[in-house]
């Protein structure tokens, strides 16, 4: 069997049969990545771990090539890939409930507008981070890594090349900003 780095480099040459041994040899940390990813918001989806890796993995393959220098960018990557399908596995949830084919009919739901749900919050959280990054994309990949990748400072800070002492103030600073957007009205 072919070393991480070697097939790393293939797959981002456009082999798929690198992509796959990527994805085996990885196989264990996107599980991880799913199971903490998913253990954040457990109502939000009627994804389950697997579901959720078995997806990134076909996202992985409608790519031409994913070109990763080391294994903690691509598992960044597929950190931020699973981000996404959650999100718009809410978002086609959303659909659905908000009418579709449905006829439409006007309640007072007053009552149930105040409190939001954890697909909100979500919802909120992912909006938020597409806004922080905007203002500084650093800061929102060290989230994404950390947050939603589960992924360790060290990891991080490989990752992206700067220092562990960096990403710790990243991460202090990204909190708070967040923590601000999200109180937004």
């Amino acid at each position: 069997m072919r070393d991480l780095d070697a097939l790393l480099l293939a797959a981002a040459e456009g082999e798929t049969a690198a992509i796959d041994a990527v994805v085996a040899q990885l196989y264990g940390e996107l599980h991880r990545l799913a199971h903490s990813r998913l253990r954040r918001s457990p109502q939000s989806t009627l994804l389950d771990t697997t579901s959720l890796v078995h997806e990134a993995y076909m996202r992985f393959q409608r790519q031409q090539s994913i070109g990763f220098a080391s294994r903690n960018q691509f598992l960044a990557y597929a950190a931020k890939v699973m981000r996404g399908i959650v999100v718009d596995a809410i978002r086609a949830r959303h659909a659905e409930r908000r009418g579709g084919d449905a006829v439409m009919v006007t309640l007072n739901t007053a009552v149930g507008d105040g409190t939001p749900t954890a697909d909100d919050e979500v919802l909120q959280v992912h909006e938020a981070l597409d806004e922080l990054a905007a203002k500084d994309p650093r800061l929102a990949r060290v989230v994404e890594m950390r947050y939603f990748g589960g992924l360790a400072e060290a990891e991080i800070a490989d990752c992206l090349g700067i220092t562990e002492r960096t990403v710790q103030r990243d991460w202090q600073k990204a909190r708070l900003l967040l923590s601000s957007m999200l109180r937004q009205p």
